[in-house]
This record gives C-alpha cells, structure tokens and sequence, in this order.
C-alpha cells in the first residue's frame, strides 16, 4: 500500500463552502478567528483555502506577511464571491418563500354579479397586503366557463354564484350569502313597498340569466319560488343581471337579485326587500381539490378564515 499523501487533491471547482470559508478569513483577517466563527478547526481551514487556490490556480493570500493580506487574485476573488453569495442567499430566501405561497402568481376567475357583492375586491385586497409579492391575474367570466377552465389547469379558482354543480376534482366554498331582493318597474303595483312576500309576485314572469335550471340564478329563482309555494314563470334570456334590469325597466318582466345589486340603479325600476323566505344568494369560491400552486393553497386558506 503506497504511503498516505499530504497533498491536496485537484478538484474541477469550488463549492459555496470554500467561498464562504475564505469570505469569513478575509473579513477576520486572521485564521483563528476564522476558523472560529465557522466553527471549524484552523487546520482545516488552512486546507480549504489552500485548496480553493489549487483550483484557481493562483495564490489568494500573500503568506509573506504576519496578518492576512490579499493578493491581486484574492482581491478579485472576494468581490465576485460576495456577489456570488448573496445571490445564493436571495435564492434560498425565494425558494423558502415560494414553498410557504409567499411568492408566485394566482389566476382567478369571477362572474359580474360577484363583484357587485364586494367580496371579490374585499379579498383579493386583503390577499395582496399578505402576500405582496403573489401577482393576481383577474378575469370577469361566465360560470360555466369558469368551472371548465378550472378542471383544465387554464385558472386556479374563480367566484362564482351558488349553486352550480362541480366538475370532478372541484369543489367549492361559500365566501359571502347575500339576501333576495326583488326588482320591479316603477309603475308596478307593488314598487313602493319596503317588503314584499314573494307569493305576491305569483303569476308574474320571472327573468334570470340565460344558464341551464340547476345552476345559479336560474336556479335560485326557482327554488326561491318553490319556497313560496308556486312555480314561477321563467324567461332565461337575459345576458347578465344588468340586461335583468334594463328589461325590467321596459316591464318585460320582475326578477330576484342578490341585494348588492341594486347597485345597478337603473332609472325605471325599483328595489324590495323580500321577507318570509330563508333564500340567500351566495357566492363561492371554486377550486380544485389537488391544487399543485402554493400560491394558490394560499389564497383559498384566506378565503377559509375569513368564511
């Protein structure tokens, strides 16, 4: 067996250790010190950056003199390793983030009639002062597009108006129930009251957005009037809950809203609480159940507190 050799073997490149080794000696300016703060022994430290300076091939330390003093390569190198290190520490720094949801970016969805409630603008602010560096991409869309989009990976959640059933691998939480409010034409008998019984409106036609009877608000309605003992008169033809409205104004018909919506204001037309039902309007937040973006585990943890 050939004797044990001393020398130091050649290696193709430093490490973040020799560089945060010769850091430390340079600010300490002496080994034992060094070797000290990065609680190692001075032997061993002598090795590395005996080491570090095989693989750059030029001495880093003027070893003529008493304390430690740099040579025009050790001087380089100190500039770039600093550099080098800080840079390395932002990135562990990032990557800690982005494994908690601090950092990255969300893409949510919303129906119109959700923001009127306030509860999309309400969390997406409160989300932004929490995490200040997870962009927020926002797009007003049709429920059901929203729902598919989702499924498809395309969006990472969306607000939407309750009920609506769930595609495989969704599911939902309610964020904000809003009570029915009934929109009237001004001349109808019925525009001044402070309340209303929705059996009052029986035989009147009902108008809802254009979706399919089980979901939304075309469902709610139906169930709302359900609720009140009769079977309502339905036109689903409206756009969204504005075109509700502008056709209510021209007394094609009345229509249930959620309360937020009187927001819309139209001339023509009148807002009435409702009572005797238990009916709300809610909206939710859709997601997928195995959502792979922290960022967006984030978002949909805040909704769960604030629900």
């Amino acid at each position: 067996m050939p004797p044990a050799s001393n020398k130091i073997p050649a290696a193709r490149s430093f490490e973040l250790r020799h560089l945060r080794y010769f850091c430390a000696l340079v600010d300490e300016k002496n080994f034992e010190r060094a070797a000290a703060r990065l609680g190692i022994a001075q032997p061993g430290l002598s090795q590395q950056i005996m080491a570090l300076e095989t693989i750059v091939g030029s001495p880093l330390i003027d070893r003529s003199r008493r304390s430690v003093q740099l040579t025009q390569s050790g001087e380089v190198l100190y500039r770039e390793a600093l550099k080098i290190l800080a840079q390395t520490d932002a990135a562990m720094v990032a990557v800690k983030r982005a494994g908690r949801g601090e950092i990255g970016q969300v893409s949510i969805g919303y129906v119109a009639s959700a923001a009127y409630s306030g509860i999309v603008f309400e969390t997406i602010r409160t989300f932004r002062a929490e995490y200040p560096d997870v962009a927020v991409n926002l797009t007003e869309m049709e429920l059901r597009m929203q729902l598919s989009r989702i499924s498809e990976g395309l969006l990472d959640m969306g607000f939407i108006r309750w009920p609506a059933p769930m595609p495989p691998g969704l599911t939902s939480l309610i964020v904000k129930r809003e009570p029915l409010v009934a929109v009237l034409n001004e001349a109808h008998a019925l525009a001044n009251c402070s309340t209303l019984r929705l059996d009052a409106l029986k035989g009147e036609t009902f108008l809802t957005p254009r979706q399919p009877a089980d979901i939304g608000f075309h469902r709610t309605t139906l169930e709302a009037c359900r609720s009140a003992g009769f079977e309502p008169d339905i036109n689903a033809h409206a756009l969204d809950f504005t075109e509700i409205a502008s056709r209510v104004a021209i007394e094609l018909g009345v229509a249930l809203v959620p309360k937020s919506m009187n927001a819309v204001g139209l001339p023509g037309t009148r807002y009435v609480d409702i009572s005797g039902i238990p009916t709300t309007s809610d909206v939710a937040l859709a997601f997928r159940k195995s959502e792979p973006s922290l960022a967006a585990k984030s978002f949909v943890a805040l909704c769960r507190r604030a629900a």
